[in-house]
């Protein structure tokens, strides 16, 4: 255990004691990117989940030639785009906390895969990238819609915007942002009040991270802030899977194949499903066909 989380677990106050509420901890980069890496290494491995999500991507965009991938919140140790690298495809990631953005240079022993910048304002021309992945970033983001609006802006006519977040009508036991019991499901206020709690007394509420969860969101919402920032179709991985048996894994399979095609035909168990399953959505730019020059 490092120094600063020695001191953190004996007395969590008495690093403030001595200066404003607005400043930083110290050691808070360096704690945040220890936990980083430990849970990366827990997890699995990602090239499946990868390989499901360029099946659900081709059936929204054509994925043939040099596609431009746009990995937003890459941190420290970005296995994602890695394996999109690995796999021949034009992925750059971005970073905006410096000790991750070097940590994440280090790690794919690449300078030019990771650039350092914010999902409010992308290091990024205008309609250069084809797709657009903010995985676990927008419930941190200072402006959900400038962050909407920015990739929208980069993406080319068609291209689309792979969104994983917090759904704050999830039900039982999934990867949290806080460490504490129910907290997605909690009034707004108090979810303000432990935001405060680790900003300023307890840092391992929300593992250490300077930027914690603060924004939760329903399917539709995620519609509604995406149409605002110009995009025109959403889809959630329940609408881009193909409800046959051989698609399906385990002896359930045909009962989720069967479930899945009655879900995509029906408003009302889709609705439902997507209060489960809605902190996933696909965002697409709409495709514009210049008119022609008169005369």
């Amino acid at each position: 255990m490092s120094e600063y989380r020695r001191r953190v677990a004996e007395d969590p106050r008495s690093l403030y004691r001595s200066r404003r509420l607005t400043e930083r901890c110290p050691g808070l980069d360096a704690s945040s990117l220890d936990w980083y890496r430990n849970d990366v290494a827990r997890r699995p491995d990602e090239r499946p989940r990868i390989e499901r999500l360029l099946e659900c991507l081709e059936r929204l965009i054509d994925l043939r030639g040099c596609p431009k991938f746009l990995v937003v919140g890459c941190g420290p140790r970005p296995e994602s785009l890695r394996v999109l690298r690995e796999m021949g495809l034009n992925a750059v990631g971005v970073e905006p906390v410096p000790l991750f953005f070097a940590a994440a240079r280090r790690f794919l022993a690449n300078d030019e895969a990771v650039l350092e910048g914010r999902a409010e304002d992308l290091p990024a021309e205008d309609e250069s990238q084809h797709v657009v992945l903010l995985e676990s970033v927008l419930e941190h983001v200072d402006s959900v819609e400038r962050t909407l609006t920015e990739a929208q802006r980069v993406l080319v006519s068609g291209g689309v915007a792979y969104v994983v977040t917090t759904n704050r009508h999830r039900l039982g036991r999934h990867r949290a942002e806080f460490n504490v019991p129910l907290y997605p499901h909690l009034p707004s206020v108090v979810k303000e009040s432990y935001v405060f709690q680790h900003l300023h007394y307890d840092p391992s509420l929300a593992n250490y991270t300077e930027r914690p969860a603060v924004h939760w969101f329903t399917f539709a919402e995620l519609c509604k802030l995406g149409r605002a920032a110009g995009f025109t179709q959403f889809y959630s991985h329940l609408d881009l899977k193909t409800p046959e048996p051989s698609s399906f894994l385990g002896s359930r399979r045909w009962l989720k194949a069967t479930a899945l095609s009655h879900i995509q035909r029906s408003p009302w168990l889709r609705a439902i499903a997507l209060a489960q399953h809605g902190g996933t959505i696909f965002m697409t730019k709409g495709r514009y066909v210049q008119e022609a020059e008169p005369g």
